[in-house]
């Protein structure tokens, strides 16, 4: 490891790292509050407005595994200064926008920051001691909670007192210098392999899951069983196959199938999936119960600000736990900690299906999705990254990132169809449509605890970790 002797060094590539991931979840996820507002803003209609997510959502689906395997083969540092740029340009496009083809614009090119995490996890691998490996995957994979809770959060209090175009300016005044710092601060790492990117590949898995993803983001306005939601999503399947299929014959594939049908990776992705049907569940289900008024007997009657209020503990933990979670990983496992963080977003959900007419049940259940989020996405990172080789780290956690985006998108809409389908006083949602959610994300991570019982358990190599550590002692004896 080049900075094995250097943690100042170490530390300072980690924080430009950190600065960087937080910043794209942030971006993520700050538009949701703000949809209202920019629906009156531009005259557009919800369904019009809702784009601005669904295309972000599509973008970093498809440029994330893309730019992963970039890294991979022309350096990660490389490849994650221009991300981020791209990012920059897409966010100053935003804070530019005065219609929404420009701000679908700008949000289209803002999911190449997806390709930040698994880039990062490539980078922590490549440049930090062994020993502080876990630890830093660990704390960038927090930062995706982090920034998605501060991401519902911050707006309330911006378009209290500014217009919608600040929620872009204030990130890009913080991408700028990352930006620089990340070409000045990471080291240069060398290519892993002299292989190109397979575009046809590329080609057939973005048509592919772009038509899955957006046939599961419309379904609830064209409904599930409506012929174009199943036509899109059959097409898109079949395009999947076909990609699949590509890639399993080429010389050179994107994404190597052989890697991905490893037990420890589509265990892994797995994981990824139904522990993304409860992350992002909970921000499309926890908003709208606390803004929901009180006449209907359960709703908080709460503004934005106070629903991003009611979030902040879930991102509050995962920043407290993250710094923790290499030592977690040395002394349990990365099997272990998925297990607990599926059991603790269990349980928080268990607690919603029981009672969520109080506050204190509801806060008290995001303090355990947090800790759930933050052990859970912690150790998906580590298995993966234990599981393949450092020149398919890019492309392999890429892949996890696709498949909990995935597992978000289908759960978040999922919720929200069931919520609409209720029936409650004054045409409002009711109880009975929130509990069924919550009982469904239930059984998601129910599922997904089940599952996690296949993941591979301790590898020879973490133990390979603490012999190289004991070497210098055994020659200077």
């Amino acid at each position: 490891m080049s900075n094995s002797s250097h943690p100042h060094r170490s530390s300072l590539i980690l924080a430009v790292l950190a600065a960087a991931g937080t910043t794209f979840a942030l971006l993520q996820a700050i538009v949701v509050p703000a949809l209202p507002t920019i629906q009156h803003a531009f005259g557009v209609s919800s369904g019009d407005v809702a784009w601005i997510l669904t295309l972000n959502l599509l973008s970093t689906a498809v440029l994330t595994p893309v730019l992963g395997r970039a890294g991979d083969i022309h350096g990660k540092s490389r490849v994650l200064t221009a991300t981020m740029a791209v990012l920059a340009c897409g966010t100053l496009i935003a804070a530019l926008a005065s219609s929404l083809p420009l701000m679908l614009a700008g949000r289209v090119i803002q999911g190449a920051g997806g390709a930040v995490y698994p880039l990062a996890f490539g980078i922590v691998r490549d440049e930090l001691p062994p020993e502080r490996v876990p630890g830093g995957i660990g704390l960038v994979s927090s930062l995706l909670g982090i920034g998605a809770g501060l991401g519902l959060v911050v707006p309330g209090f911006i378009l209290q007192h500014l217009s919608y175009h600040w929620l872009f300016w204030l990130p890009l005044i913080v991408l700028v210098p990352t930006t620089a710092l990340t070409a000045r601060c990471v080291p240069a790492s060398r290519a892993a392999t002299s292989a190109s990117i397979n575009w046809a590949s590329a080609l057939l898995m973005s048509l592919g899951l772009g038509a899955v993803l957006v046939a599961i983001s419309e379904a609830g306005a064209w409904g599930w069983g409506a012929p174009r939601t199943l036509g899109l999503a059959a097409a898109g399947l079949l395009l999947v196959i076909g990609w699949v299929a590509n890639e399993v014959r080429s010389s050179e594939p994107l994404v190597d199938m052989r890697i991905m049908a490893t037990r420890g990776v589509w265990t892994a992705n797995l994981a990824a999936f139904l522990l993304g049907v409860g992350m992002y569940s909970s921000i499309a289900v926890i908003p709208a119960l606390v803004q929901l008024p009180r006449i209907t007997g359960f709703g908080f009657g709460g503004s934005a600000v106070t629903a991003g209020l009611f979030m902040l503990p879930t991102a509050a933990i995962q920043l407290l736990i993250g710094p923790f979670c290499g030592r977690i990983d040395r002394r349990l496992g990365a099997r272990a900690m998925l297990q607990a963080g599926l059991a603790c977003s269990l349980a928080a959900y268990l607690i919603l299906v029981a009672g969520h007419g109080a506050a204190v049940e509801v806060i008290g259940a995001m303090v355990i999705l947090g800790i759930g989020l933050g052990l859970g996405l912690s150790s998906l990172a580590n298995l993966v990254v234990a599981a393949v080789r450092p020149g398919q780290t890019g492309v392999a956690t890429g892949m996890n990132t696709v498949m909990r985006t995935l597992g978000g998108a289908f759960g978040a809409q999922l919720v929200a169809t069931v919520i609409a389908s209720s029936h409650g006083p004054a045409g409002l949602p009711a109880d009975r449509g929130f509990t069924l959610a919550f009982a469904m994300c239930a059984v998601a991570l129910a599922a997904g605890l089940a599952g996690a019982r296949l993941v591979p358990g301790r590898r020879a190599p973490r133990m390979a970790v603490v012999s190289r550590r004991r070497l210098p002692a055994a020659d200077a004896s």
